[in-house]
Formats: C-alpha cells, sequence, structure tokens
C-alpha cells in the first residue's frame, strides 16, 4: 500500500513556490509518492492558458531528480471540462488499496463545499489543507462538514514563498529576468520556445 498524494494545478508556469509546498506535504503526510496533475480545462479557470504540452514538459523538467515526484498527464489527456472527483476517481480505480492525500490550498477549502460532489472528493481521499503565510488560514473550526464518510482534513504550513505563475508571466512579457523564481531548466525552457513573450 502506498501513500499517494495528488497536486493539480495549470502550473503555467510550475515554479519553486510548487515545488516548496509539494516537498513540505509530501514530508508532512509521509506520501510515498506525489503526482502532479496538471490541469487541462479546470472549470473553475476560464481564459487563455498555455498548451498543456509546455506546461507538462515544464513540470517534468522541474521535478526531475525527486525520485518521489511524477507528473501526470491524466487530465491533459482526457476531454474537459475536468473535475477533481472524476480524477480521484480514476487514480482510484488505478491504485486499488492506495492512500489518497488530495493538496488544496487554504482559500479553496472553503469553495469546497461548491465543487462538484464535494463528499465523494472527502471519502475518496484525506484532503490536506496548505496554510500559506499571509494567506487564508485553517483551524479546525473553519472546516466544513464533509459528510461522515470523510477520511479526514490535514492542515500543512509551509514557508512564506511570495510567488505566482501570473507574476513569472508578467515578467517574461516585460522582458525581466524570472532567474531563481523558477527551476532553472524552466526558465530555459520558457527562453527556448519563447513563452509568455508580449
Amino acid at each position: 500500500m502506498m501513500r499517494l498524494g495528488i497536486f493539480g494545478g495549470t502550473f503555467d508556469p510550475i515554479h519553486l513556490g510548487h515545488l516548496v509546498l509539494a516537498e513540505q506535504c509530501r514530508e508532512a503526510c509521509a506520501l510515498d509518492r506525489l503526482l502532479f496533475v496538471a490541469a487541462g480545462s479546470p472549470p473553475h479557470k476560464q481564459g487563455e492558458r498555455t498548451a498543456v504540452s509546455h506546461r507538462l514538459e515544464m513540470a517534468r523538467i522541474a521535478v526531475a531528480g525527486n525520485p518521489a515526484f511524477v507528473v501526470s498527464d491524466m487530465e491533459a489527456v482526457r476531454p474537459g471540462p475536468h473535475y477533481s472527483v472524476e480524477t480521484l476517481e480514476t487514480l482510484t480505480r488505478e491504485h486499488p488499496g492506495d492512500d489518497l492525500y488530495f493538496l488544496i490550498g487554504a482559500d479553496s477549502l472553503a469553495d469546497l463545499p461548491g465543487w462538484r460532489e464535494p463528499e465523494r472528493i472527502a471519502s475518496l481521499a484525506t484532503i490536506v489543507v496548505v496554510n500559506r503565510p499571509g494567506g487564508v488560514v485553517v483551524d479546525q473550526a473553519s472546516i466544513p462538514d464533509l459528510g461522515t464518510s470523510a477520511r479526514g482534513v490535514v492542515v500543512v504550513a509551509i514557508p512564506p514563498i511570495g510567488i505566482a505563475s501570473s507574476d513569472i508571466r508578467q515578467r517574461v512579457a516585460a522582458g525581466r529576468s524570472i532567474r531563481y523564481l523558477v527551476p532553472r531548466g524552466v526558465e530555459a525552457y520558457i527562453e527556448s520556445h519563447g513563452l509568455y513573450r508580449a
């Protein structure tokens, strides 16, 4: 039996904040493996996104060298929109007997009751809520009722890392440096493919 973490995101682009968050959750929950699931068509994020093939490749570059981190294209190859409950159901079928841990931000926990089948999500995986410094902070009193079959909620605090993908895209468009905000391989990929240029 394996403890499997699921970290979904657009990763447009993936950056060091994503990697710090993932590693802190891996350690706190004693995860054997952590899947970075690059979102194809998330229903809550509208607008233009970089092609998923680029986002997947940048994620693969970023996690290279960490044997616990794996990039999954399961949403990218499936027609959208993509819902977390469907992803977790697929993983449950593909990894029978494994314990699933679903990583979300503290701001997303408040929205979780409005997601598609939130009680089913909570029954398929332990919810791992990440408290980011300066953002919404989760405590026991703020955890919503997720039904009697919920596996539970774990709260993980991470160090303050003020990096956002939107800021990285703006910096590239303005010709500014993104060195030390993303792994060097991701920076080189962005440069060589001309991503995020104005």
